[in-house]
């Protein structure tokens, strides 16, 4: 149902606040301290021991074995919060413009005193008022409290915030109205991620068995001697992948020296993992580098359809390749292919095994993939003709996958602008639902 299609007010009337417009004649227009008020009951000898956590616009109980980090020496100096209490987030406005900032206490416990604890007055319905600050949220209202450069919310911004209040009787049924409306949209939500996840997984099982077991499923197999990878087709051959290379190398970063800045007008793409893509081919570079950092011999330049294998850090093992002639950091083990194989085909090979080879990487502060151990990784590698073939038939596959994907995830950006604005219309009165 479209929200043009909700019935609305008999009358509207101007309400002063820009954003808003017109609201129901019926409503009232209140300065905040008439709606809420702050708590800031102290958690003296520790009455209560059940940690929360706003996220994602969320109030959440924390996992105890997640208490990690910037924990107090006592949870006495974190404030008591109630069912129905809305958790303000106010700190750090000027370098966080996306996230939420507004949750609904659901459960009785304990949180950090660095959020602003609003408690709804007795004539104003908490989830009513939950949906109303969550609109002010989502329209960057809080933003623009407060003069000159603040970087907190207090209390006192909210104080004299105006809001649009209906009685306690349209509030309530507001609140309903948004409840079963939001799980629905929710839900279909849920199950459209859903759908995504198991057609990402339908996408990697294709080209696991695509790249281990070839297209026909009546091939001669043999066993190819790596427990993790399995049978492969007898006429496929089992190699390393410094069999597969001209060369292996890692990339480098050029000195810093006031007297040269080695990126200054630079042409040259210059790799980090930042740059990678999901989709396994750079789409550019943050950083470009001068001709004259090859020229002096301070980092490498690597022909095209180089595959660039992340070998350090949380991301281990992802790989991304080029299509242009480029450079990157030393968190790079570079691979040229040689002729005896497709470059894409390696490409795909190192996408698919990098949880194996992630998991067989010896570390004790950070996993690290050197040149000797990128070199042993092993591949099977059917001729060239059948590698062209098996790629062709990926892309093809995958393309359609992607596309049912992508339709999935513009279904569910739609569910949730069109949520969106249903709370923003019933908080405000453009629609009615009394």
């Amino acid at each position: 149902m479209t929200i043009a299609a909700y019935p609305k007010h008999e009358s509207y009337t101007d309400c002063g606040i820009d954003w808003i417009g017109e609201v129901p004649s019926t409503w009232s227009i209140e300065p905040g301290r008439q709606c809420l008020y702050e708590s800031k009951e102290k958690n003296i000898g520790m009455k209560e021991s059940t940690v929360l956590s706003l996220s994602y616009g969320r109030v959440i109980v924390k996992d105890e074995d997640k208490l990690t980090g910037l924990v107090p020496e006592s949870f006495e100096t974190y404030q008591v919060v109630q069912p129905g209490d809305i958790i303000i987030r106010g700190t750090d406005l000027q370098n966080d413009m996306t996230s939420l900032r507004t949750g609904l206490a659901r459960d009785t416990g304990i949180i950090t005193s660095a959020y602003i604890n609003l408690r709804p007055k007795a004539d104003i319905d908490p989830k009513f008022l939950h949906y109303l600050l969550h609109s002010y949220d989502v329209k960057k209202v809080f933003y623009a409290l407060g003069s000159g450069l603040r970087q907190n919310l207090s209390y006192e911004d909210f104080k004299y915030l105006r809001l649009p209040i209906p009685t306690p009787q349209e509030q309530r049924a507001i609140a309903a109205f948004l409840d079963g409306k939001c799980a629905t949209i929710d839900e279909a939500v849920r199950i459209k991620e859903e759908q995504i996840r198991l057609l990402a997984e339908r996408r990697q099982i294709l080209i696991q068995q695509a790249v281990t077991r070839g297209l026909s499923a009546d091939a001669p197999m043999k066993d190819s001697g790596i427990d993790w990878i399995g049978q492969i087709p007898a006429h496929w051959e089992m190699k390393r992948l410094k069999d597969v290379s001209r060369s292996v190398k890692t990339g480098r970063t050029p000195p810093s020296s006031s007297a040269m800045d080695y990126f200054e007008g630079g042409t040259i793409p210059w790799y980090t993992p930042g740059d990678v893509q999901d989709g396994g081919v750079f789409d550019a570079s943050e950083k470009r580098l001068s001709p004259s950092a090859i020229s002096h011999g301070h980092v490498d330049m690597f022909p095209e359809n180089c595959i660039f294998f992340i070998g350090i850090g949380g991301t281990l093992g992802k790989a991304n390749i080029s299509r242009v002639p480029a450079s990157c950091n030393q968190q790079f083990n570079v691979i040229e292919p040689n002729k005896d194989i497709v470059p894409d085909w390696l490409l795909v090979w190192l996408n698919v095994s990098r949880d194996v080879v992630f998991n067989q990487t010896d570390y004790t502060t950070m996993p690290i993939m050197n040149q000797a151990k990128t070199k042993r990784i092993p591949l099977p590698v059917p001729s060239l003709g059948e590698q062209e073939e098996i790629l062709r038939t990926l892309r093809d596959r995958g393309a359609k996958i992607n596309a049912a994907i992508a339709l999935k995830e513009s279904q569910i950006t739609a569910l949730r602008e069109y949520k969106t604005s249903l709370i923003n219309a019933a908080v405000t009165g453009k629609i009615k639902v009394l």
